[in-house]
């Protein structure tokens, strides 16, 4: 498979897509991908929804699948604007890099599911380990159900809520890092990451930089 470097396990599923972790974009060295992770949620993916499309920007929506099975026209939202999806888990465990195989299949393929079915039938193409607490299992698990495990390169702490100058300069500082930028639109109170979309996707449309999606 073009550009894999890892060995997949002949005793599991043949990964479809690359079990590498994704970093880069589509569009190229000098463009930027949005990932926006833990919703969806009623109040916050519809400003962030907004905002983006205010941009001209798409992004990839990192869903809870039971947050997906609550909010189906959330979801459908999502998928009508062009944004993409990506299964970030049933239950969020951080630790579950240290669990067994067969709860990390539960948690990535129930997710799927709920995910798949709240949209209408679209699939998630990536999938993100919650803390990137990714392992060879998980990859190759989610590459066999044609998910691209997906990275970060900046990761703008909006989760911890420093404030909205504080998130937009750390985008500003660690752009050099890469072109996958985290922020989050579940989890509770997004009003800073709101206000910071508002101030960096200009920025970075400023900088030169255009927008696409990871790569798969």
């Amino acid at each position: 498979m073009p550009g894999q470097t890892s060995t997949p396990d002949p005793k599991l599923p043949a990964p479809r897509v690359n079990m590498d972790i994704a970093h880069s974009s589509d569009e190229g060295r000098h463009a930027v991908n949005i990932t926006i992770d833990d919703g969806p949620d009623p109040v916050w993916t519809p400003r962030i929804l907004h905002i983006l499309k205010e941009n001209g920007v798409k992004a990839v929506f990192c869903m809870i699948g039971p947050q997906a099975a609550a909010h189906p026209e959330l979801v459908r939202q999502i998928v009508a604007a062009g944004h993409r999806l990506c299964d970030h888990t049933v239950s969020h465990d951080t630790t579950m890099g240290t669990k067994s195989t067969a709860y990390q299949s539960k948690e990535i393929l129930d997710a799927e599911q709920m995910i798949e079915q709240a949209s209408g039938g679209v699939k998630p193409l990536y999938y993100r380990a919650p803390g990137g607490a990714f392992t060879p299992f998980s990859r190759q698990l989610a590459a066999a159900h044609g998910m691209r495990p997906l990275g970060w390169n900046v990761d703008s702490k909006d989760f911890e809520r420093p404030g909205t100058a504080a998130i937009v300069a750390t985008v500003k500082d660690e752009i050099s890092n890469g072109p996958t930028i985290l922020f989050h639109d579940g989890g509770g109170d997004r009003s800073e990451t709101v206000a910071a979309l508002r101030k960096v996707l200009p920025w970075l449309k400023q900088q030169g930089y255009g927008f696409g999606f990871p790569v798969r």
